[in-house]
């Protein structure tokens, strides 16, 4: 039985045209993503067995089947970087600016844009925000319509999420966040990102809830329940999605989690396509030979035609 992991069909045109000069690769804008953890089993989508990763459960959300980019296929909440937050200074809490810089291999005031974007993400796409107003503490409650207005203007980009800060006299908790994983868009891709994926506790008191218009469902799933309907060709999910999933089976809690996330290995993982002499794409990503793909389309079998391969 094929497993879910997602597969465009334009994909062997673009991977043929990179491969004889005719695309050129887009540059990869820095994005942030975050797997959001809670204890307990999830929310009745899984089996609710034990086992490996029985006591955390993982938020995801399933994107709507009209997205250009990965359209079905389940996620976590993250996206851009907002280049207003790269320089200007905001309320901050936990490792330093040039801590995490040195964690995530980039300069300072890129790695507070990262950081920020991965909590804006947060709370634009499932209202949850990793801040307090002060050093020792987090918002109990995000819900209102003043609330509201606040992450709709940073979803339209009317707001920087600086100016959300400051508005709000808040501080960013960054000592909440765990580096997991960073994985780049293959370059054949018309839309490229250079994603950092963190993780967190959901915090005492908030609560998720679909706040974005990405999605058009959210749950709260074991990874070892969302990996089984991977499996099984139920659940549609991106390889830097699945990679993350299995990394979480080790640890029960999410206090493990985000404690065991400083010791991860962050090499970003970039995909390779080559094209074999009869027209076959092979498709890997370095270290994840899970997801090594062998496509044979019309043009394969048409080039196996014209050289009289069976």
């Amino acid at each position: 039985m094929p497993n879910g992991q997602w597969y465009p069909p334009e994909w062997p045109d673009r991977i043929r045209a990179l491969a004889h000069g005719t695309l050129t690769p887009v540059q990869p804008r820095r994005a942030a993503t975050v797997l959001l953890l809670r204890a307990g089993d999830g929310d009745g989508n899984g089996s609710g067995s034990g086992g490996a990763g029985g006591g955390q459960a993982v938020h995801m959300l399933r994107r709507r089947t009209t997205m250009a980019f990965a359209g079905g296929a389940y996620a976590y909440p993250g996206g851009g970087v907002d280049p207003r937050d790269d320089a200007r200074r905001i309320g901050w809490a936990g490792p330093s600016r040039e801590t995490w810089a040195a964690r995530l291999g980039v300069a300072p005031d890129d790695a507070q844009a990262i950081v920020c974007a991965a909590v804006r993400e947060t709370y634009e796409e499932a209202g949850v925000l990793l801040a307090g107003p002060d050093a020792g503490s987090v918002v109990g409650d995000t819900t209102g319509d003043d609330w509201e207005a606040d992450r709709r203007a940073l979803v339209a980009r009317d707001l920087s999420f600086a100016e959300f800060l400051d508005r709000r006299a808040l501080v960013l908790r960054s000592d909440l966040l765990g580096a997991w994983a960073r994985w780049i868009t293959p370059e054949f891709e018309p839309k490229r990102y250079d994603t950092w994926f963190f993780v967190a506790a959901l915090p005492e008191g908030q609560r998720t809830r679909n706040a974005s218009t990405e999605a058009d469902r959210t749950v709260w799933i074991r990874p070892a329940d969302a990996l089984a309907g991977y499996d099984a060709g139920e659940l549609l999910m991106m390889p830097p999605t699945v990679s993350t999933l299995r990394a979480l089976l080790p640890y029960a809690t999410p206090a493990e989690t985000v404690e065991a996330a400083a010791a991860r290995d962050l090499t970003p993982v970039l995909a390779r396509a080559s094209l074999g002499e009869d027209g076959e794409i092979v498709l890997s990503w370095p270290g994840h030979d899970e997801f090594t793909k062998r496509v044979r389309d019309e043009y394969t079998k048409r080039v196996r035609t014209t050289d009289g391969t069976p």
